[in-house]
């Protein structure tokens, strides 16, 4: 099998998410890494660049260098995967778009609701893959855990529950840290802190597993050290087009969580459960039956399960082998093979509209909103 090209823009030294992305993007042997614009230094990028073994003519300064210099280029890339500040996520994503590259951009996808909705016209007008890194997704056990809801193994979905909450910013002695006080500012931010961070995985984790999309909305926010201006805790309710009654809370206060994402589905004829700190392990419990605890790598799963599964039975696979299997659909999708797992621009701009319902509804105490962006209504 041909090798893809593969670039990144952002993502540079001591990125917190660049790692996974190139641990996840070569795992398989489906994407050689020959270009990139790795830091908003333009100096300091073309040298990490060149360490990671990118000739230093691909080795760009940013990213309009980048796209410049790929567009003229036969053997130009792929895919680019874009790891910048949230507040350029849009420019990046559209422009490399229209000049026919595939991307995989981080999320939030775009900062606003009508910037989103921008992206998913421009991947359908220039037919290339806009998709979006809710790499939980792509665990081998949430894939099975969709896959029973899809073949009726638990019955018609009543209830979805999701956490995704940490303690991680709950030192009120440490809210001026420049890496922690950003996440709270609407300058940088926007208009959501904590559910824009942590609680969109969660919400389309629901949205994922159950196989349906969300409606409506209510919202509590609450800010609960006195600097902050975006919420650091919230608590959504939900309802879906199915009629599966959702609840999700996101908090970075909860102080004794580690990292707290967590979903569990309720049937008619049974019940499920995910934890990102246990992914291995999916628990299934029969209604009227005894709980049990379904392996990764175990015979008897469903076939997305299966095909996601790295390593043998008992042996833990993280979180850059869960970026991999995005990556490993990805080069499915380019060479023409549908995976309908992949999170694609559809995914991205509902999860902004749910951003800003849930700021609208917190402001009026928790009023029932549509959470559907307009193009969808």
């Amino acid at each position: 099998m041909k090798k893809l090209n593969w670039g990144m823009i952002g993502g540079g030294e001591g990125s917190q998410i660049g790692p996974a992305h190139r641990l996840g993007a070569q795992a398989d042997g489906r994407f050689n890494f020959v270009a990139g614009a790795l830091d908003h230094r333009p100096e300091a990028g073309r040298d990490y660049a060149q360490r990671l073994g990118i000739a230093a003519d691909r080795a760009y300064g940013d990213w309009t260098e980048m796209l410049a210099g790929e567009k003229g280029r036969d053997d130009r890339i792929d895919l680019v995967t874009v790891a910048t500040p949230n507040a350029t996520h849009f420019e990046i994503t559209k422009a490399f778009l229209e000049a026919g590259f595939n991307v995989l951009c981080e999320k939030p996808m775009t900062m606003t609701v009508e910037e989103g909705e921008e992206i998913v016209r421009v991947a359908a007008k220039t037919g290339k893959i806009c998709a979006v890194n809710y790499c939980y997704s792509a665990y081998p056990m949430v894939r099975q855990a969709r896959a029973m809801v899809r073949a009726g193994e638990i019955g018609k979905v009543r209830l979805v529950v999701t956490n995704f909450s940490h303690g991680h910013h709950g030192d009120a002695t440490d809210a001026d840290n420049p890496r922690v006080r950003w996440r709270y500012d609407p300058k940088m931010a926007g208009v959501s802190g904590q559910f824009a961070d942590c609680g969109i995985h969660a919400l389309h984790m629901a949205s994922f597993v159950c196989d349906d999309e969300v409606e409506t909305l209510s919202a509590d926010f609450a800010s609960t050290i006195p600097s902050r201006e975006l919420e650091d805790d919230a608590m959504v309710n939900f309802r879906m087009r199915g009629g599966t009654v959702g609840r999700l809370w996101t908090s970075s206060v909860a102080i004794g969580r580690q990292h707290g994402f967590d979903i569990q589905i309720f049937g008619e004829t049974g019940g499920l459960r995910w934890a990102s700190e246990q992914p291995n392990q999916l628990i299934y419990t029969p209604v009227g039956g005894r709980t049990q605890i379904i392996e990764k790598g175990e015979g008897g799963l469903h076939e997305d399960a299966r095909r996601l599964s790295r390593v043998s039975i008992a042996h833990p696979e993280g979180f850059p082998l869960a970026v991999a299997n995005i990556y490993c659909d990805l080069a499915d999708a380019i060479a023409g093979e549908t995976r309908d797992g992949l999170p694609g621009a559809e995914a991205g701009v509902r999860s902004m509209a749910a951003v800003h319902t849930a700021v609208a509804s917190a402001k009026e105490n928790g009023a029932w909103l549509d959470a559907r962006p307009p193009m969808f209504r």
